[in-house]
């Protein structure tokens, strides 16, 4: 029988007391892996009451100790990095070169968390009137909440809960029902490198459980990445309940081609960035828009695709590894179905992959389209398969009232040898990260992941300042000191222990 995924709370693994089990399963092989509890609503609260009870005293422990936390923690991630990156590849089917850099972005943040003194600072002005001072400070908020999509398992659980017990929260994590073993290999990490007890809790669980973290009265914030509809649904509830929340959604992100690029660079960066991670990342560029000339380019970008294809976590030809589960797969099949019957010209089609050894895989080989238009579903909606469309297009104007009418703006990306193309694609354009000859421009995380419009519901987005921002809340302090007050003379004398 597949082993049961645990509980973390209060600092313990614990088996769930739960009647309801999900499987988990690999995507390679569609075999169940573990079995994971919908946890109770009792062992919810506890998370939640251990959760308030531990912030009482975590928020009083000075930041450089905080900081320490998240310095002994990003050194047992480095040292575990292979161990982690195989366990992802394994709930995940990433390829290890995808897992491992999944872990590595997951690194990089916490080495940002470890940075929170510069972040925690405030301000100060002295005279704001006659002897008069003004001065600010940051403080945590209390109880902060994150869930999580199967796409990244080690990275965005690391976008969250570092920053925000760094700042001085504590935190409850509700992983992906998919991909739950990533994360609790990361809480035993986390209890390794001497988190305090409750400063961390895990739950699992699926929509009920969710509601009951939105609704609660004691969680402070609400931190989620997943798709549309669900992003919608996680701030419409979470702000009905007063709650703070950032809520990452969709994405079609286009790279725009002009006929002065590099074309190989072109190529080769339209492949990895379309098909890489099965093309199930926010920030993979499923929409190539080639201006002017540089159309002639998609014969080029076909042969190139063709020779990447799916395999197993660790075959080292593998391009990518399978879709996450059968409907993924089911999904994307259908939207490749539609796309040559509503008329596009399908290029490369992956319909019909398998991958020797592994029948039973979710396999879906690179697929190219040409001829498409903006009213056809493969462009309308959001992939999320390792699926390519090209738009044609005159001018450089053009392309950008294309991906401006796009109601999507997570990422874009120029290729370019003109300066003055890209200065004016970068800043006309409305789409929140921004990439020159770089295909998917997701920034590091001392600046933070800024996705616009559509894609992204909230104020303050993930990591880098802003995320110290959305994990805490702004004190100002007026203070006035008399003169008369201060004592003179000589009694004045410091008595010593």
């Amino acid at each position: 029988m597949a082993k049961s995924v645990p509980l973390f709370i209060n600092g313990e693994f614990r088996e769930s007391k739960t009647s309801e089990w999900v499987d988990v399963t690999n995507p390679a092989t569609n075999k169940v892996i573990a079995r994971l509890p919908c946890s109770t609503p009792d062992e919810m609260q506890q998370a939640v009451d251990g959760a308030l009870s531990a912030f009482k005293t975590w928020k009083e422990v000075a930041v450089p100790e905080r900081a320490r936390l998240m310095l002994r923690y990003q050194h047992l991630l480095k040292e575990h990095h292979d161990e982690l990156a195989t366990l992802l590849s394994k709930e995940t089917g990433k390829i290890i070169l995808d897992a491992k850099g999944d872990v590595w972005r997951g690194i990089e943040v916490v080495e940002q968390a470890a940075n929170i003194a510069s972040n925690m600072m405030g301000e100060v002005v002295e005279n704001v009137a006659t002897d008069i001072d003004t001065f600010s400070v940051i403080q945590p908020l209390g109880v902060c909440c994150g869930i999580t999509p199967f796409n990244f398992p080690a990275m965005i659980p690391l976008w969250m809960f570092p920053i925000a017990i760094a700042s001085g929260n504590t935190f409850i994590l509700k992983p992906s029902e998919q991909v739950p073993l990533t994360s609790i290999r990361l809480a035993e990490l986390f209890k390794e490198a001497g988190a305090p007890e409750g400063v961390l809790q895990i739950v699992h669980g699926r929509k009920s459980e969710v509601d009951f973290l939105l609704e609660h009265k004691d969680i402070q914030t609400i931190s989620f990445v997943g798709s549309v509809s669900v992003a919608q649904y996680i701030y419409q509830q979470g702000t009905q309940h007063f709650k703070r929340v950032q809520a990452f959604a969709g994405a079609k992100n286009h790279m725009v081609v002009m006929p002065d690029a590099n074309k190989e660079q072109v190529v080769s960066n339209l492949v990895g960035a379309s098909v890489g991670a099965a093309g199930q990342r926010c920030m993979a560029i499923s929409v190539a828009v080639f201006v002017g000339d540089s159309k002639a380019w998609i014969p080029d970008l076909k042969q190139a695709m063709s020779k990447v294809g799916p395999g197993a976590w660790d075959d080292d030809d593998a391009g990518y590894g399978p879709l996450i589960s059968k409907p993924a797969k089911e999904r994307v099949l259908r939207l490749i179905a539609e796309g040559k019957a509503q008329g596009a010209a399908c290029e490369l089609d992956g319909s019909e992959c398998s991958v020797e050894g592994y029948p039973d895989g979710n396999w879906v080989g690179p697929t190219l389209f040409s001829n498409v238009s903006t009213d056809m579903s493969i462009y309308t909606e959001e992939i999320f398969g390792p699926v390519l469309v090209c738009i044609e297009v005159d001018t450089l104007q053009d392309a950008i009232d294309l991906v401006n009418r796009n109601p999507y703006g997570n990422g874009t990306s120029i290729f370019t040898a003109n300066g003055g193309a890209a200065r004016k694609y970068q800043h006309e354009i409305q789409v929140g990260q921004v990439g020159v000859n770089v295909p998917i421009p997701v920034p590091l995380p001392f600046f933070s992941f800024t996705g616009w419009r559509g894609s992204f519901y909230g104020d303050l987005h993930a990591y880098g300042k802003q995320a110290v921002r959305f994990y805490t809340e702004t004190k100002t302090v007026t203070q006035r000191w008399f003169d008369d007050d201060i004592p003179t003379g000589p009694n004045m004398t410091i008595q010593l222990r």
